[in-house]
C-alpha cells in the first residue's frame, strides 16, 4: 500500500524479489495512479473499505482458480505512509482477522500534534501538524503542484533531507529520482489530494492499533523528513499494550521511501518477516 500521492509504481525495486517468494498485490488506491479519480471518497475510511473490497475479490478469485478455500490464504499487508493509516483504519472498522501479520512503514499513528497523550513535536509530523500547516500545504498543492511534488521528494528521500558524506548519489541519479516521483504525483488531482490530506492528518489511530493481535513489523527511516522516530515507536508501544511481544521495529539508514533507497534490505526483511508469519501455511500474499 503506497503513500500519499503515490502509486504501485513506487515499488519497482521490490516486485521481483518479493514476487519470487510470495504472491504480491500492489494496488493504486482510489484517486492515485491509474485508479479511478472520483469526486468524493477522499477519506481514509473509504480507502480502507476499498481495500476490504479488493481482499474479498482476491479471495474469491483464488477459490475459483485454485479450487481452494479463502481460508487457505494468509495475507500480510505492507502499509507505507498513508498506506499504514489505511490499515489501522481497517483494523478499527473490521478487526485484524483478515491478516496474518502487518508491516507499517514510516508513519506515525497521528500526524497532528495533540493535547492527548503528550503528542507534541517529538512525535507528530515534522511539517504538517496542525490546522495552519495543513492549510498551507493545501494551498501549495492546489496553487503550485509542481512545487509541492518537489518538496515531497526533498522530504522523503533521505539523501535529500539529511545528506551524508557517504551517500554517493550522482547528479544524474538525483534528477532521475526526482522525475520518477514527481511524475507519479502529477497523476493525482491536487484538489482531491488536499481533501484527503485534511482527513488524514486528523485521524488518531493510537487506540485502534491496540486492537492488533498479529505479528507486527514497524520500519522507519532515520533520515525521514516526515516523522520523528519516537512517533513511529508509538506503534510498537500500542501493539504491545494490547498484545505484548508481537511487535518489533527496524530502523533504516534512509528516508521515508526506504523501500526505494534500501530495496535489498527492505526486500530481505519483508521476506523473512512474512515467512515467520505464515510458516507452514500455503497461499501466502
Amino acid at each position: 500500500m503506497h503513500g500519499f500521492s503515490g502509486s504501485s509504481a513506487y515499488f519497482e525495486r521490490n516486485f521481483s524479489a518479493l514476487g519470487a517468494e510470495y504472491w504480491v498485490v500492489a494496488p493504486d488506491m482510489r484517486g492515485h495512479g491509474r485508479s479511478e479519480h472520483t469526486r468524493g471518497g477522499y477519506h481514509v475510511a473509504r480507502l480502507a473499505a476499498d481495500l476490504r473490497d479488493l481482499i474479498t475479490h482476491l479471495l474469491r478469485a483464488y477459490s475459483v482458480v485454485s479450487g481452494g478455500l479463502p481460508s487457505d490464504v494468509r495475507i500480510v499487508p505492507v502499509g507505507c505512509s498513508i498506506g499504514a493509516a489505511v490499515l489501522w483504519t481497517y483494523v478499527e472498522l473490521f478487526s485484524d482477522g483478515d491478516f496474518a501479520g502487518f508491516v507499517f512503514v514510516d508513519q506515525a499513528p497521528l500526524q497532528d500534534r495533540s493535547p492527548f497523550g503528550d503528542w507534541d513535536a517529538s512525535c507528530a509530523h515534522l511539517g504538517c501538524y496542525d490546522e495552519a500547516t495543513m492549510l498551507a500545504a493545501q494551498q501549495t498543492w492546489i496553487r503550485d503542484p509542481r512545487a509541492a511534488h518537489a518538496t515531497l521528494v526533498a522530504d522523503c528521500l533521505g539523501y535529500r533531507f539529511a545528506p551524508e558524506p557517504g551517500d554517493n548519489v550522482t547528479p544524474g541519479q538525483r534528477e532521475r529520482d526526482e522525475r520518477f516521483f514527481t511524475e507519479i504525483s502529477a497523476l493525482c488531482d491536487p484538489e482531491w489530494l488536499t481533501r484527503l490530506l485534511a482527513d488524514h492528518t486528523r485521524y488518531d489511530h493510537r487506540e485502534a492499533i491496540e486492537g492488533i493481535t498479529a505479528p507486527t513489523l514497524v520500519m522507519a527511516g532515520r533520515r525521514t523528513g516526515c516523522f520523528p522516530l519516537d512517533g513511529m515507536r508509538e506503534t510498537v508501544r500500542r501493539v504491545d499494550k494490547g498484545s505484548a511481544g508481537v511487535a518489533t521495529m527496524s530502523i533504516f539508514d534512509s528516508g521515508h521511501w526506504l523501500f526505494y533507497e534500501e530495496p535489498e534490505r527492505f526486500n530481505e526483511e519483508i521476506v523473512e518477516f512474512v515467512g515467520k508469519c505464515v510458516r507452514g501455511l500455503r497461499g501466502t500474499v
